[in-house]
């Protein structure tokens, strides 16, 4: 699977097997530090994912006269507001 097509479940999935794998003490050094370097990756890859996600995420909240409104994640944990149910 191309790195562009891997979903962040999956690399969460394979990150969590590389980290057994280290903490086994069954591989040489040179697995090891192969082991080491591909969760590196993983670990970037996963953190990019979660940081497109995050500027994709609006929450719809009201405003300080009771209108709905969009914002982005940031600007509500700024402002204090309070997403709302509705």
């Amino acid at each position: 699977m191309a790195k562009k097509d891997k979903k962040f479940e999956e690399a969460l999935e394979e990150l969590e097997k590389v980290v057994e794998r280290l903490e086994s003490g069954e591989l040489s050094l040179e697995d090891s530090l192969a082991a080491f370097e591909e969760g590196v990756k993983l670990v970037r890859f996963c953190n990019q994912k979660l940081i497109e996600v995050e500027k994709k995420i609006e929450l719809l909240v009201k405003d300080k006269e009771g209108k709905l409104q969009l914002k982005p994640l940031e600007d509500v944990s700024e402002e204090g507001l309070e997403p709302t149910d509705e």
